[in-house]
């Protein structure tokens, strides 16, 4: 068991374009979160077909971790993840069900970083992410989603 949390959320409305940090978000299942690109159909990948687009999380750590390793300081916006989390192990969670908040997600795949987002960012995001990109996720039970809810199983 764990106990993580929600430490930030982002959103963009259109692919390529800057993320919105927000303090709540609404999650539609089959959907994704209100205003985010993945939702509204304009994501760099919406025409890929494919599950896990509605949400994608990351570890604060594996952001530290970059930063440390690497010499790669970005912020969390940067790595175009919709949620950041703290003290979650996000890889352990693929094919699993989980919490978040009032939210209940299931983890489909990992959300492994890619030449774009290296293009938008910096060269060597790809490398000191890979493995710890992320999480794809698709919404079980929508809600509201808040900066600070806990993360559980």
């Amino acid at each position: 068991m764990f106990r993580g949390e929600v430490i930030s959320i982002h959103v963009a409305s259109e692919a390529a374009k800057p993320t919105e940090s927000l303090e709540t978000v609404q999650a539609v299942a089959g959907r994704g979160l209100e205003g985010d690109r993945y939702s509204n159909g304009t994501g760099y990948w919406s025409n890929s077909p494919g599950p896990g687009r509605e949400v994608t999380l990351i570890e604060i750590e594996a952001i530290e971790a970059l930063s440390r390793e690497k010499e790669i300081a970005i912020e969390p916006a940067a790595t175009r993840r919709n949620l950041v989390t703290r003290a979650v192990p996000l890889n352990h969670l693929v094919g699993r069900e989980f919490q978040v908040g009032a939210v209940r997600m299931r983890g489909v795949r990992l959300c492994e970083p890619c030449a774009y987002l290296e293009g938008l960012t910096e060269k060597g995001v790809l490398a000191g992410l890979m493995h710890r990109g992320g999480l794809r996720a698709e919404i079980v039970k929508g809600g509201t989603i808040r900066v600070g809810d806990a993360i559980t199983e």
